[in-house]
């Protein structure tokens, strides 16, 4: 279980160990993992569920799976869920074994938590037919898989998701570009650096500050070549919109419904971490180059363009989005559709009803939250896969901006103002789609 001591010089010494699985099983054995010994059972159980973990889902799921193993293995299994780690004990016959098991980091996947929903689906006539050894050869391979986005691709899709979002805030088609820009730039570098294990902090930091930095500069030459007005500063924080935590915030806050108080307060802190730094750094650069979020100047277009404008914009958010967490095109096409149905309509509720921002957010997730539920049903693609791409264009990014801006500028009852539509907004989408869970999921709306 222990690592072979590390050769030091150049390379990093791993502040988190490995747990090499294949020395806990015996990998000449040929039993069915059903028969196998407790310890190489709770081996199964504890690698699953860091693997649920590391995908970025709720606990409520990695405890779904978990005990999905466990029933199949037939042992019963009590799981305590953080952000990071995993600690948990398997009973069987009077006896029982216990492992804490914890990550490095924390990321998104949906195309891995799709293989291990794929994976865990049928799990009982696995244990049966396969080893222990086996089924963890199958789980080497999930774990090995690669992106499926190299940098380039996921900035792009960033840069176009980040400048659909801008005219779905009321910017327009310069705003767009340079968002486009910015959002690309910014995106490419912090992938990068996550790619080379760069810590949460310097990331954030990092890819918002070029971000903001490209999005100045095309604003900048755009002025000097085409000769635009300087009226686009609104945009700005558009280009710095790919940073937020949607994963983290919605998870968060299904986790704290569904009781899981440690892993919804982690993973609300966490996203947090983020906004603060993501929020502080736009508005150093803005200091710097003397931009305000201003509001956007309103759009010369008839409702019916206004309309079907924001259903593409939707879809192309949502898709890229969803291309981000490294969606299959057939998962993010779905949660394309699905986000712009609940997204323009939750515009609508607000333009046509004169609806509250956060009672539009909340409906708009309830009906993201029904339809992916439909097509769970029918295709079998996990629901939060679906769910957190269409809503995350509805997180209150710009809000959350513009209150740390005027706080900033010690302007605290306008900053107060944002951060009180941002938070009211922010509560309103995972208890959207909880409720949308609960009605159509009979294990999520027990508490048993």
């Amino acid at each position: 279980m222990s690592e072979p001591r590390e050769k030091t010089s150049t390379k990093v010494i791993r502040q988190h160990m490995s747990v090499h699985w294949h020395d806990i099983v015996r990998s000449d054995s040929d039993i069915p993992a059903v028969d196998s010994e407790l310890k190489e059972k709770t081996s199964l159980v504890g690698r699953i569920g860091i693997m649920y973990l590391s995908v970025g889902t709720s606990a409520w799921r990695v405890r779904n799976a978990m005990n999905r193993v466990s029933r199949a293995l037939n042992i019963s299994c009590n799981a305590n869920i953080g952000l990071l780690t995993l600690t948990f004990t398997c009973f069987s016959e009077g006896s029982h074994y216990s492992q804490t098991i914890s990550l490095p980091n924390t990321g998104v996947n949906t195309d891995k938590l799709m293989e291990l929903k794929l994976f865990t689906a049928d799990f009982s006539e696995k244990a049966k037919q396969y080893s222990v050894e086996q089924l963890h050869q199958v789980l080497d391979k999930i774990e090995a898989k690669k992106p499926n986005y190299v940098p380039w691709q996921t900035a792009l899709a960033a840069a176009f998701a980040c400048g659909a979002f801008t005219f779905l805030l009321g910017g327009g088609i310069v705003e767009m570009i340079c968002a486009f820009i910015g959002a690309g730039a910014g995106c490419f570098v912090r992938t990068l650096l996550i790619k080379n294990k760069i810590n949460l902090l310097v990331n954030v930091a990092s890819g918002v500050a070029v971000a903001c930095a490209a999005y100045v500069v095309a604003v900048l030459l755009g002025e000097l070549i085409f000769g635009i007005p300087p009226t686009h500063h609104a945009g700005y924080i558009c280009a710095m919109l790919f940073i937020i935590p949607g994963f983290p915030l919605i998870t968060g806050g299904i986790d704290l419904a569904k009781l899981d108080i440690r892993s919804g307060v982690e993973r609300i802190i966490y996203a947090g971490m983020i906004i603060m730094v993501a929020t502080m750094v736009g508005w150093v650069m803005a200091t710097v180059f003397r931009f305000n979020p201003a509001d956007f100047p309103p759009l010369d277009i008839s409702v019916p363009v206004k309309i079907l404008c924001r259903a593409l914009a939707s879809f192309v958010g949502v898709y890229g989005f969803s291309l981000m967490f490294n969606s299959t095109r057939q998962m993010a096409l779905a949660a394309g559709v699905i986000g712009t149905i609940a997204n323009v309509v939750r515009l609508e509720l607000m333009d046509v009803f004169g609806l509250h921002i956060a009672v539009a957010a909340f409906l708009g997730a309830t009906i993201a939250g029904l339809l992916a539920s439909v097509l769970n049903t029918r295709v079998g693609v996990p629901r939060i896969s679906l769910t957190v791409p269409s809503i995350v264009i509805m997180v209150p990014g710009l809000f959350m901006y513009k209150a740390i801006y005027y706080i900033g500028l010690d302007d605290i009852s306008v900053g107060g103002a944002w951060l009180t539509k941002a938070l009211m907004t922010v509560i309103a989408l995972p208890i959207g789609l909880v409720f949308a869970r609960s009605l159509t999921d009979k294990d999520f709306r027990h508490c048993s």
